[in-house]
C-alpha cells in the first residue's frame, strides 16, 4: 500500500472497529437495562444471551475474521499462520452462535413457546448450518496439507463469495430478530409508539448495518489486499534489510507444509489465486 492508501484503510478500519464495539455495548445495554439481564435459568434472561452472542460472535468476530488478512501489521506473519487465525476466529464465532441457539430453544421449551415458527428462525438456522459447512470445507481445503492444489484453486471463488454472502445474511437476519423481539416484547407502550427501548434498539440496528457495510468495503477493495508471499519475502529481505531466515517457510510451505518439488508450480498458482482474493 501507498501511504495514502494506508491512511484511507486505517480510517475505514477505525470506523468499522468503532461501529462494532459500540454495537456490542448497545446490545449489552439493551438486555441489562431494558430487558431482564442475563442468566441461564430457562427464563427470559436466558433468551437474552441470544442477541448478545450473535452480535459478539456471528457479527463482530465473523467480520474481524473476514478482514484479518488485510491488516498490514499481520503481513509479517506467514500465510499459514494467518489461515489458522482466520479459521480460529470463525470457529469461535460459530461456537458462540450455537450457544445462542441453545439459549433460544431452552427458553422456548421452558415457556411452552413453539420453535422454528418465524422466518427469522428459519433463516437463522440455515445461516448456522451453512456457516458450519463453510467452516468445515475451508479447513478441509486450506489447512489440510494433502488437499490437491487444483481443488483449492477451484473452491476459492466459492469460499470467498460464500463467506461474504453469509456475513451479509447474518446481519439481515439479526435485524429481523431484533425487530421481532421488539414487536413481541413491547406492550405498554407498543413498538409502533416508539418508546425509548424501540429507538435505542433501532439505533443498534443501524450500527450493525454500518459495521457490515464497512467490513464488506474493506474486504472487496483490491488495493487493500494482502501482498503475495513472494512480494512480502522480497520486501523483508531486500527492502527491509531482514534476514530471510526470519521470514519463515517458502511459498509452497506456507500453504501446504511441504516443499514437494513436483507439485510446487501447481501450489504456487493456487497460492497466487488466494493472494488475489485475500
Amino acid at each position: 500500500m501507498s501511504m495514502e492508501n494506508v491512511k484511507h484503510f486505517l480510517v475505514v478500519l477505525s470506523a468499522a472497529a468503532a461501529a462494532g464495539t459500540v454495537s456490542i455495548i448497545f446490545v449489552l445495554r439493551w438486555v441489562l437495562h431494558f430487558r431482564e439481564g442475563l442468566a441461564w435459568d430457562g427464563g427470559a434472561a436466558e433468551f437474552n444471551w441470544h442477541p448478545v452472542l450473535i452480535v459478539i460472535g456471528f457479527v463482530f468476530l465473523q467480520g474481524t475474521a473476514i478482514i484479518v488478512y488485510r491488516l498490514p501489521w499481520t503481513w509479517r506473519c506467514s500465510k499459514l499462520m494467518m489461515k489458522f487465525i482466520h479459521a480460529g476466529l470463525h470457529l469461535l464465532a460459530f461456537i458462540l452462535a450455537v450457544i445462542s441457539m441453545v439459549a433460544v430453544f431452552d427458553f422456548h421449551n421452558a415457556a411452552k413457546i413453539p420453535n422454528m415458527y418465524s422466518l427469522h428462525s428459519w433463516l437463522g438456522l440455515i445461516a448456522v448450518i451453512l456457516y458450519c459447512l463453510q467452516l468445515v470445507l475451508g479447513v478441509g481445503m486450506y489447512l489440510i496439507p494433502f488437499t490437491p492444489a487444483s481443488w483449492r484453486a477451484a473452491f476459492m471463488p466459492l469460499h470467498v463469495y460464500g463467506g461474504l454472502l453469509l456475513f451479509a445474511s447474518v446481519i439481515a437476519v439479526a435485524l429481523m430478530g431484533i425487530t421481532e423481539k421488539l414487536i413481541f416484547g413491547l406492550s405498554n407502550p407498543k413498538y409502533k409508539d416508539s418508546p425509548p427501548e424501540a429507538i435505542f434498539v433501532n439505533v443498534l440496528g443501524l450500527l450493525l448495518v454500518l459495521f457490515g457495510a464497512l467490513i464488506l468495503w474493506i474486504a472487496t477493495r483490491t488495493s487493500w489486499k494482502r501482498p503475495s508471499e513472494q512480494i512480502l519475502h522480497t520486501l523483508h529481505t531486500d527492502g527491509g534489510g531482514e534476514d530471510s531466515s526470519k521470514i519463515g517457510p517458502s511459498l509452497s510451505q506456507l500453504s501446504d507444509g511441504t516443499d514437494d518439488e513436483t507439485s510446487g508450480d501447481v501450489r504456487r498458482r493456487s497460492n497466487k489465486l488466494e493472494d488475489q482474493v485475500n
